[in-house]
């Protein structure tokens, strides 16, 4: 069975490309969970309810997760607009970078 923390790994290889930090340092993935059987759901939001890569983003996701993650066998993406994402979501690191 997978974990929450092997899937969180997988998503820190998503970038967003608008701003060049991975999803996970962004604050923009809120949890993971993975079933005996292998079927992960990832819990996430965007920065924006207007983001115009929103599908290739959950796919990238998607992705990362069925490559990275042993014992995967199912992906569901779940995007939340609760509670909406700003930036204090962001690790410390990142928000320091974008003040620069």
């Amino acid at each position: 069975m997978c974990t929450k923390e092997e899937i969180f790994k997988a998503v820190s290889t998503v970038k967003d490309p608008e701003i060049g930090f991975n999803l996970v340092e962004l604050g923009l993935i809120y949890d993971a969970s993975c079933d005996e059987e292998g079927n992960a759901v990832v819990t996430m939001t965007l920065s924006t309810k207007a983001c115009p890569l929103h599908q290739m983003i959950v796919q990238w996701v998607e992705e990362a997760v069925m490559r990275d993650v042993e014992g995967v066998k199912s992906v569901h993406i779940d995007v939340v607009w609760e509670p909406q994402w700003d930036i204090t979501m962001a690790s410390d690191d990142v928000r320091e970078k974008l003040r620069m």
